[in-house]
């Protein structure tokens, strides 16, 4: 055996994986076929949201409490800053799905929050426009996570502790066996116990029965020039998600003092191969995302002075897949986090560590379950 687990992607979550495996004493292979950190994937984009008053679910509030933790772990074990809890806005109509999601949330786990009017809001955070028929919902306990940083922290913190990863290292086969798994990567065989696929927009191609369930979604981050930057820092301007029925403004504060990321995705364009992922925003892109961002957040400069293209896999019911295939022999799965799940990376190293080692995990994740979205079906080689 070169190793008890081979984690196959060492992103978002095969970062957090390793880490956790890592701590656990467990020898652990990691394979990626790009750099640590990279940007080629769900990752990129300097920032994301941290957030425990929940648009897509209350029951991840628990997995989020926990993922709280676990990031002030991590920067305790790596000297690195990675989220700043600076408070969180939600904004919308109370009668869309996601505010009264999020209400639900609150009510059953009393978490910590204010309720405003759009006469309030305008008051306490004067950056966002509401119309009468909005609301804002104040999360306390949201912040800003910085995320090629985060990567690179539980990588380097995992070799620290004995995990070896094999970079620029493309998977050309994995078969999967009663003994345990052989990997075919760069023309070379590897033999590991049991694998973690964690290949994000990949994932598919390593399990053809996902192609139809697991789709690739093309997502545009943008960044503003604010007209005064002391309304925009991290002190003044929480973390936010404004929902239209037409548009889905989300973004955090200013982190280098010159610019705010603001971008606008309501509908995403499908990704059919991810190694072609087009990079280039078109100007019918920035214009539409300019139109809102000078009615929403006036007090930025409606022009972005940059905009990139990334991507993230995505399911049809927005939850991820965690868990084992049926049929399939020592793979566990942890892909299909559809935009939501870099948060609550650092407990999903976790919850994989613990399936990968215990066969089980305590934290509530019968609602992730491949089963729900794979028949029982043998692997199909790629």
């Amino acid at each position: 055996m070169d190793a008890d687990i081979g984690v196959i992607g060492v992103g978002t979550m095969g970062s957090m994986a390793m880490w956790q495996l890592a701590r656990k004493g467990v020898s652990v292979l990691g394979f990626d076929q790009y750099g640590t950190g990279h940007d080629r994937s769900a990752a990129g984009g300097e920032t994301r949201l941290f957030r425990t008053v929940y648009f897509e679910g209350d029951e991840y509030v628990p997995i989020l409490k926990e993922a709280k933790k676990l990031w002030s772990q991590l920067e305790e074990e790596s000297g690195n800053t990675l989220l700043t809890l600076n408070g969180g806005v939600m904004i919308g109509n109370p009668e869309f799905v996601e505010m009264q999601n999020a209400i639900k949330s609150i009510k059953k786990f009393d978490l910590e929050h204010e309720i405003l009017t759009p006469e309030q809001a305008k008051a306490k955070y004067p950056q966002h426009h509401l119309t009468s028929d909005e609301i804002m919902i104040y999360d306390k306990n949201a912040g800003v996570i910085r995320p090629e940083l985060s990567i690179v922290s539980a990588v380097q913190r995992a070799e620290e502790l004995g995990a070896r990863i094999l970079r620029y290292t493309k998977i050309e086969k994995i078969v999967p066996d009663r003994d345990g798994v052989t990997i075919v990567a760069n023309d070379r065989e590897y033999r590991v116990g049991k694998v973690l696929i964690t290949a994000g927009p990949w994932a598919g191609n390593l399990l053809p029965q996902l192609k139809d369930s697991l789709i690739v979604k093309r997502v545009v981050l943008s960044w503003y020039a604010p007209k005064d930057m002391n309304q925009f820092t991290i002190e003044n301007f929480p973390v936010f998600a404004h929902l239209g029925i037409d548009f889905k403004l989300t973004g955090t504060p200013t982190v280098d003092g010159s610019m705010v990321k603001a971008s606008n995705n309501p509908s995403f364009k499908v990704v059919g191969d991810p190694s072609t992922l087009e990079k280039e925003v078109s100007l019918e892109e920035v214009q539409t995302a300019s139109q809102f961002i000078q009615e929403k957040i006036p007090g930025l400069v409606p022009h972005p002075v940059r905009a990139t293209a990334y991507m993230d896999a995505c399911t049809p019911d927005g939850h991820p897949i965690v868990g084992e295939v049926p049929e399939i022999e020592n793979t566990v799965f942890m892909c299909g986090f559809s935009g939501h799940g870099f948060k609550m990376s650092p407990v999903m190293g976790k919850i994989a560590a613990d399936l990968l080692v215990e066969g089980k995990t305590s934290y509530p994740i019968d609602h992730l379950s491949p089963k729900r979205l794979v028949n029982d079906l043998p692997l199909v080689k790629p």
